[in-house]
C-alpha cells in the first residue's frame, strides 16, 4: 500500500510540474516580441547611386557654365579700352563728325541759300543726311560694333527725338533775335557732336564695342 501511495504521488508531481511548464510556456508565447528596428541608413551602394547623379549635375553645370562665364569676361575685357584706345576712339568720332558736317554744311547752304528756305526745315533734311552718314562711319569703324542695326539706329534715333526739337527751336530763336545763321549752325553742331559721343558711347554701344570682324583681325593680328 505504501508503494501504491508513493508511485501516485510520484505522477501527481510530474503532472504539477508539466502543468506548470505548459502555463509558462503559453504566457511566454503570448507576450508579443520586439521587432527589431529598420535600419534608417541606406546601404553604402544605394548612397553612392544616389550621390553620383548629383556630381554628374555637377559636372554638367560647371561645363554649361564655363563658357557662359569665359564669354562674357571677353565682353567685359573687350569693352574695357586703355587711355591710347579711348584717345584714338574720340579722335576718330571728331573725324567723322567733322565730315558729317561738311555734308551737312553743304546741304543746309544749298537749300538756304539756292532754294531760300528758311531755316528749320534747312536744318532738318541737312541733319538727317549727317546723321545716316555719321552712324555708319561710327558703328564700322570708330566703335567697331557687332550691334544689331535696327536696334542701334533706333536708339540714336531717341536721341535725335530729343535733340532735333531743342536745337530746332533754339536755333530760330537766334535768328530771329538776329544772330548769324552760320553761327548758331557752327554752335549747334558742336554741341550735337559732344552729346551724341557721350550717348553712343555709354548707351548705344556700351555693351558691343569692339565686337565687330574688324576688330576681331585686330585681336587675332596681336
Amino acid at each position: 500500500m505504501k508503494n501504491l501511495k508513493n508511485e501516485t504521488n510520484k505522477t501527481l508531481t510530474t503532472e504539477h510540474k508539466n502543468n506548470n511548464q505548459t502555463a509558462v510556456k503559453k504566457q511566454a508565447n503570448q507576450i508579443p516580441k520586439a521587432e527589431p528596428e529598420k535600419e534608417n541608413l541606406q546601404p553604402n551602394e544605394e548612397l553612392n547611386k544616389n550621390k553620383q547623379p548629383k556630381k554628374e549635375f555637377k559636372e554638367n553645370h560647371q561645363s554649361t557654365t564655363e563658357p557662359q562665364n569665359m564669354e562674357t569676361l571677353q565682353n567685359s575685357t573687350k569693352n574695357k579700352l586703355s587711355k591710347k584706345e579711348n584717345f584714338f576712339q574720340i579722335l576718330k568720332f571728331v573725324g567723322f563728325s567733322i565730315s558729317a558736317g561738311v555734308i551737312q554744311i553743304a546741304s543746309f547752304t544749298l537749300l538756304n541759300e539756292l532754294i531760300k528756305w528758311s531755316y528749320w526745315p534747312s536744318y532738318l533734311i541737312s541733319l538727317t543726311l549727317s546723321v545716316l552718314w555719321n552712324f555708319t562711319l561710327n558703328r564700322e569703324f570708330t566703335f567697331k560694333s557687332a550691334n544689331n542695326v535696327p536696334i542701334a539706329m533706333l536708339q540714336v534715333a531717341l536721341y535725335y527725338v530729343v535733340f532735333t526739337p531743342l536745337s530746332t527751336w533754339w536755333g530760330e530763336a537766334l535768328t530771329g533775335v538776329g544772330w548769324n545763321e552760320y553761327l548758331v549752325l557752327f554752335f549747334t553742331m558742336v554741341i550735337n557732336m559732344s552729346t551724341e559721343f557721350l550717348f553712343c558711347r555709354f548707351v548705344v554701344y556700351r555693351k558691343s564695342i569692339n565686337t565687330n570682324k574688324r576688330a576681331n583681325k585686330h585681336e587675332n593680328k596681336k
